[in-house]
């Protein structure tokens, strides 16, 4: 074979495998609507007449709630006892509420949608991956290159981290919804807006830091959005609790959903853990930059607007962090700093590659 033949061949095969990548993509925009769907039955059909152990909680008549007569056995005879009183406030402006039973309200029906609903979202979880490794393989490269490459290896990660609490028996089915509206969201803005075509990267990319670098952003990218949805469901059901402990009756369909979720205590925990883990490997990943800003510019720190981001962004992420470990900054104040460093990680990676020319401006968006 002539090297004019080959290189057509590999031509040829390169554009195979894009044009397979974006069918994958989007079958995998079409499992995950299905999935979607499956997840809004979950809520819709889920039982709403289990769902009541959040307001029994914190409303007069559910403070001290005496259980049912127990019987014992006594010498000659029995003897029926009243089971003590069970205190669910643990002190004074403190709560002690349980989880919400789930999505699916407790109820038969609504378990077996939620089932369906995962089990479409790991066939398109493992659609997404194969599309995933096509369009690497359709250059020869990590796929994350531009956006539109980190867009989908990016929401892959994040299905990834949410099937894979799942599969270590984590609470965490109360995220399918959100999880997969916002994936829809960001893949529809990849393949419409942020598009490119299969290309090679430019010489100062070729280094084996892309693959460290950039591969570490990404996993800490989908860490950091579980943490903002469960930090902003923290902020509602802990606003929903709040009324309720004052005497104030809720809507219809808030008491529906936000009965279902965990207690604000354990989102405000999960959120937090979430965001704690993933702060170290944060900081390594704004290291590892600027180590190889120093092999590739010759300076390991030029104030690009892309490191200036990332930087403010661990400044944030602290702060966050720290005033959890602060008394008085804990909950409501702690979480609106946990939004506001997630903003600035959304603005990193959209406003900055969009909107602002730096060094990293390689391949447009």
């Amino acid at each position: 074979m002539t090297l004019a033949a080959a290189t057509e061949l590999a031509t040829a095969t390169n554009e195979h495998l894009a044009n397979m990548s974006n069918t994958l993509i989007y079958s995998a925009m079409t499992v995950y609507t299905l999935a979607f769907l499956a997840y809004i039955a979950e809520w819709i059909f889920g039982s709403r007449s289990k769902v009541a152990r959040t307001a029994n909680a914190l409303t007069d008549g559910g403070e001290q709630q005496a259980g049912p007569a127990v019987t014992v056995k006594k010498a000659g005879g029995t003897a029926v006892l009243e089971r003590p009183k069970v205190v669910v406030r643990a002190a004074a402006g403190a709560r002690d509420v349980p989880d919400g039973p789930g999505a699916h309200g407790g109820d038969v029906q609504g378990d077996m949608y939620g089932r369906i609903a995962v089990s479409l979202t790991v066939l398109a979880f493992v659609v997404q991956l194969a599309g995933v490794i096509a369009r690497a393989a359709s250059v020869g490269r990590a796929p994350w290159g531009n956006m539109y490459e980190f867009s989908i290896t990016f929401t892959t990660v994040a299905v990834g981290l949410y099937l894979a609490l799942l599969a270590l028996k984590k609470n965490v089915r109360w995220l399918g919804l959100f999880l997969t509206t916002t994936v829809l969201l960001l893949l529809g803005l990849a393949v419409t807006v942020l598009y490119t075509a299969s290309d090679q990267l430019v010489p100062a990319l070729h280094s084996y830091w892309l693959y460290i670098h950039v591969s570490t952003a990404i996993f800490c990218g989908a860490v950091f959005y579980v943490g903002a949805v469960a930090t902003i469901l923290y902020l509602f059901k802990d606003s929903y609790e709040t009324k309720l402990e004052a005497g104030i009756k809720p809507g219809s369909f808030a008491t529906s959903v936000l009965e279902r979720l965990p207690a604000s205590a354990s989102l405000d925990k999960f959120a937090y853990r979430v965001n704690a883990a993933v702060f170290p490997l944060w900081t390594f990943t704004i290291i590892a930059g600027a180590i190889w800003a120093g092999d590739a510019w010759g300076r390991y720190w030029n104030w690009d607007p892309k490191e200036t981001w990332s930087f403010i962004t661990w400044v944030a992420y602290a702060c966050y962090l720290h005033a959890r470990a602060t008394a008085g900054w804990k909950g409501r104040k702690a979480a609106y700093l946990a939004m506001i460093a997630f903003a600035c990680w959304l603005f990193n990676f959209y406003g900055v590659n969009i909107f602002v020319t730096g060094k990293h401006s390689y391949a447009g968006v």
